[in-house]
């Protein structure tokens, strides 16, 4: 009986063994586009835990395949055909099934999609076409109701601060769009803080060029790192938003909303905010390119540019203040896209409201480095400021036929302003006697009015590859300002005796008025399958008028004697002219690019004030190379050159002097010539999908002779006078290096990631006649762990520590050298019965230094606990702090030329909040139209 149950259990065994050992998978695979079957496809089936080789086959000519005798585990399958993205995908196999049917893989064609790889885990995580790198969000783990931006906080790569500033891979993401659209005209933070991650299929991260460069092919240089939000179809057809009110201590408050109504081609929105919490929302960032802050003009890439202007607070890149005061915002908007006759015409449109008010304090320390000794500067100041601003804007766009677009921007923009600032300060010796005391007031008022048209057309003509657009981009902007100047300043010898007092009081009118207008004519042509170019002609007018007077009390109190030396009305006009062409030569895994552009420029400045004139005439070159080589679809190596002539500024030639700081005296400088930058950048990009590895490097040189550099010279009685000059026997270079390495744990469904950012600057000053030599070196890392579990936990860890040296030639006993260790903490527990805690923590510290000889550091932590409520819990209640330590003090050091500064500043200290949050949504069913 024994025997007969030992052969049965053994005859048993081997079946089970056999039927282990017998497991199989099949599928077939086509060609995604055409639907042809590809025979002799290689399949190939790896151990899930160290990519090492289990079976490899072949499919027949039906594009059929089965793999046979496999076991029990965890598998990853690998799809390879030539000229075809690899199809990658995790598969286990157990007991239940001894079969395992993939069905039909598509399979992409590299020549169609531009090197796209399909790169899958549980579902389609990363998808790479050429320089695009996609994102699937259902690959990603976030919470109900959770935002855009802690979406974008799991994406290997991009790293979002407190304030919600975009980086991907160490470069700010400027633009953040919704199905390639501007969401109220590229706000980042109004759209990752209030669209829903649960709406997005899919984030897409690439560099945005201009219309022109992107239809041509003709780089131009303008480019913006970009995040595309692919919305999930059925999330076009609903509405959602959310309400939240909050009442805090310390008088802080804040109210915000937003409603959204998408209809298929349709969206719809409403924004408004008030609060003294830091938020502001509605940024406006392409001002600066389209020029409407009243700085200096340029011509630059085939763009009219502005430099040296005002930011506006409202209008920050981030949606918040710059964190120096107490701000009061209130602001509001609308937006509006939509497409019809076809999908052939489409707009885009928004309209904006917003105002901030800041009132705060600043305390700031300035060594200036002589070549005999130091200067130190010690000034408080009071500040406040009022900000109102309207803005307008459209994008109309129609398709006139298969081959040809026309499109039309314009914003109009009017602005009000109104400051106040006092100082007291002192300047000190290096033996820390008295040189002057000074009290200063400024009050001015101002208005803005600004109107920006791009107007672009594009024809892709009989030949393939063979195009040719116009663009034409033109700005008014109109800025008028009054105000007043009163200070005291008393001045002593080197016993600390007073030696005279000198007084200002005077009243300021300036009026500046600009009209630009850049057209740019680009043509290419396809030569064969690897080289292609393109030409190009820009032409370029401007003109500006400066207007500004100073006018000094008469006996009577009013304000009608003009003071000429602080007075001047100049009139500039430029006219630029700039021929380009660009050669491009691609074959298998390298691309070349190469050419550059030539660009005269008249320049005639008039000084009607004093009948002088100053006619310049610029030849400008800008040369440009580039190569890159993909080594495989997941990675690239680039190499780029770009050389570029930098034009003196406005404000650096006009010989006028300037007094608004009496102990600092701005003077211009007639003779300026241009400075030429050579920019060269190195990059590396990969990731390996069976590791879950990426790895990200870019290295960065950039030397520029002749430059423009700032010449100090200070009496004795500690007035300073600037004026740019050409240093001609030097040059200027920064030396950058940037690495960012993630890689997921799979056994702990996590991710871990180190980072470092090294920065070598070399820049010259020239102080009493003598040069000033100096050089700083400043590295960062960084250690991350971040791990999310859906409706258990958040949680994100970094630490690092920084390292920086500075040296100056005039007082090399003097050092800047110092360290530093930068952490942060961010968690959320999600707790039974819909309680939720959160917590985000950072640690600053900064060692002292020669120059500075205390240290600085500040543990913030801020948190909140809140509750849940309804059944897809939309509404929340929470209790949050900030600053609970109360050590959020404002503070910053920085150096440049011949000057170390450091400054202390009001900031938003500790306060509790006591909020109601509502999200609200309704999407999949079609909305009446």
């Amino acid at each position: 009986m024994k025997s007969i149950f030992s052969i049965v259990l053994l005859i048993s065994f081997s079946f089970f063994a056999a039927a282990q050992n017998n497991l199989q998978i099949k599928g077939k695979i086509i060609d995604s586009v055409e639907n042809l079957k590809l025979a002799n496809a290689s399949i190939s089936v790896l151990n899930a835990k160290d990519s090492t080789l289990v079976k490899f086959g072949w499919a027949d000519n039906n594009g059929d395949y089965v793999i046979n005798n496999l076991i029990i585990g965890k598998f990853i399958l690998l799809v390879s055909y030539p000229t075809y993205a690899d199809y990658v995908q995790q598969f286990t196999l157990d007991s239940t099934k001894n079969s395992r049917d993939f069905g039909t893989t598509n399979l992409f064609s590299k020549r169609l999609i531009l090197s796209e790889v399909i790169i899958k885990g549980k579902v389609a995580a990363l998808k790479m076409n050429g320089d695009t790198t996609e994102f699937n969000a259902n690959a990603f783990v976030i919470q109900p109701n959770a935002k855009v931006e802690d979406l974008l906080k799991q994406l290997p790569g991009i790293q979002i601060d407190n304030n919600g500033k975009i980086s991907a891979y160490g470069q700010e993401v400027k633009k953040v769009l919704v199905d390639g659209e501007e969401f109220f005209g590229n706000d980042p933070t109004l759209v990752t803080r209030n669209l829903r991650g649960d709406m997005i299929a899919k984030v897409q991260l690439y560099d945005k060029k201009s219309d022109p460069a992107t239809f041509t092919g003709i780089d131009d240089g303008i480019k913006e790192k970009t995040i595309n939000l692919k919305l999930k179809e059925d999330k076009k057809r609903g509405y959602f938003g959310k309400v939240e009110t909050g009442i805090g201590t310390a008088e802080f408050y804040q109210a915000q909303g937003m409603a959204n109504l998408f209809r298929e081609k349709q969206k719809m929105a409403i924004y408004g905010n008030i609060g003294n919490t830091g938020l502001t929302g509605l940024s406006s960032s392409e001002n600066s390119r389209y020029g409407t802050g009243g700085g200096t003009i340029g011509f630059v890439s085939g763009g009219v540019t502005l430099t040296g202007t005002n930011a506006d607070e409202v209008e920050s890149n981030s949606g918040r203040y710059s964190g120096q005061g107490i701000p009061l915002a209130k602001t509001s908007g609308a937006h509006y896209d939509g497409k019809w006759n076809e999908d052939k015409e489409s707009i885009n449109a928004n309209v904006k409201i917003g105002s901030l008010q800041v009132d705060g304090e600043r305390n700031t320390i300035t060594q200036n480095d002589l070549p005999n000794g130091l200067i130190l500067t010690n000034q408080k100041q009071d500040f406040s400021s009022q900000n109102f601003r309207k803005r307008i804007d459209a994008n109309y766009q129609i398709k006139l036929s298969t081959t040809a677009t026309f499109r039309v921007k314009m914003d109009g923009i009017t602005k009000e302003t109104e400051t106040e600032n006092n100082f007291l300060g002192s300047t000190l010796g290096s033996d820390l006697s008295l040189l002057n005391q000074s009290a200063r007031k400024l009050t001015e008022k101002g208005t803005q009015q600004v109107l920006n048209v791009d107007a672009f057309y594009s024809k892709k003509l009989k030949k393939e590859g063979r195009t040719i657009s116009w663009n034409l981009i033109g700005v008014i902007n109109r800025d008028n300002s009054k105000g007043f100047l009163n200070a005291i300043n008393d001045f002593y010898d080197v016993n600390g005796n007073p030696i005279n007092t000198q007084t200002v009081n005077q009243y300021k009118i300036n009026t500046i008025a600009l009209n630009a207008y850049n057209s740019n004519l680009a043509f290419s042509e396809v030569f064969s399958k690897t080289f292609s170019v393109g030409l190009s002609y820009k032409l370029g007018l401007i003109n500006s008028k400066a207007d500004r007077k100073s006018f000094n009390p008469t006996v009577n109190g009013g304000y009608t004697i003009l003071d000429k030396e602080y007075s001047n009305d100049f009139v500039v006009d430029q006219l630029s002219n700039q021929v380009g062409a660009l050669f491009t030569y691609q074959k298998g895994k390298d691309r070349i690019l190469f050419g550059g552009d030539l660009t005269t420029v008249d320049f005639k400045q008039v000084d009607r004030f004093d009948n002088l004139t100053y006619n310049r005439h610029f030849l400008n070159f800008n040369p440009r190379a580039s190569y890159s080589f993909r080594s495989n679809p997941q990675s690239i190596f680039q190499v780029n050159y770009n050389g570029r002539t930098i034009q003196p500024a406005f404000t650096q030639i006009q010989p006028i002097k300037v007094n608004t700081d009496p102990l600092n005296v701005v003077v211009g400088n007639a003779n300026l010539r241009p400075a030429f930058r050579h920019d060269i950048l190195a990059s590396f990009n990969t990731y390996k999908a069976i590791t879950g590895l990426s790895v990200n490097f870019i290295a960065s040189y950039d030397l520029t002779a002749n430059p423009i550099v700032n010449s100090l010279s200070i009496d004795k009685k500690g007035i300073s006078v600037n004026q740019f000059f050409n240093l001609k026997d030097e040059n200027l270079q920064n030396i950058v290096l940037r690495g960012d390495l993630r890689k997921q744990i799979k056994s702990i469904s996590g991710y871990v990631g180190w980072s470092f950012f090294f920065i070598n600057t070399k820049d010259y000053g020239v102080i009493n006649d003598e040069i000033n030599k100096r050089e700083s070196n400043s590295l960062t890392t960084n250690f991350d762990f971040s791990k999310t579990k859906q409706k258990k936990y958040d949680f994100l860890l970094g630490f690092g520590p920084r390292f920086f040296t500075g040296s100056s030639s005039l007082q090399n006993q003097l050092t800047n050298n110092g360290f530093g260790y930068d952490g942060y903490l961010n968690l959320s527990i999600y707790l039974p019965y819909k309680f939720e805690f959160r917590s985000n923590s950072t640690y600053n510290f900064q060692s002292k230094t020669e120059s500075f000889r205390e240290p600085y550091k500040a543990l913030v932590i801020n948190g909140a606990i809140g509750k849940k409520f309804m059944k897809d819990e939309s509404l929340k209640l929470s209790i949050s702090a900030n600053d609970l330590l109360n050590q959020n003090v404002g503070f910053k050091r920085s150096s440049f030329g011949t000057m170390v500064t450091q400054s202390n500043f009001t900031n938003i200290a500790r306060h509790f909040m006591f909020s109601l949050i509502w999200d609200f949504s309704k999407f999949g069913k079609t909305v009446a139209q």
